[in-house]
């Protein structure tokens, strides 16, 4: 499985539809940023793709956790989102699941 990397200037929306689709093929995603505004960004998209893949019926869950990666022989502590479907939510409904997301 590859890493999608969140940068503070990646589109959101094309980060999440980079999330829907490796869910789609592998039924998880692992997803990695560094730094708070890439953090911002990488759960603004999983929120997004969150509700992307709730039409079709598949929701999901994410497990954060700290990750320690090499970047030009420094090494940097980043944050990485493993996103899963989540099975046991057969009583949930997509438009339940969006407005959980987008609910202010």
């Amino acid at each position: 499985m590859s890493i999608i990397k969140v940068s503070a200037r990646s589109r959101t929306a094309s980060v999440a539809g980079a999330i829907a689709g490796v869910m789609r093929e592998a039924g998880r995603a692992e997803v990695q940023a560094i730094g708070a505004g890439a953090v911002n960004q990488a759960v603004k998209a999983i929120i997004i793709a969150g509700g992307y893949l709730a039409e079709e019926g598949t929701f999901i869950t994410c497990l954060p956790s700290f990750v320690e990666v090499a970047i030009d022989d420094q090494e940097r502590t980043a944050i990485r989102f493993l996103i899963e479907s989540r099975d046991n939510m057969s009583e949930v409904s997509a438009d339940d699941y969006r407005g959980a997301l987008w609910s202010e």
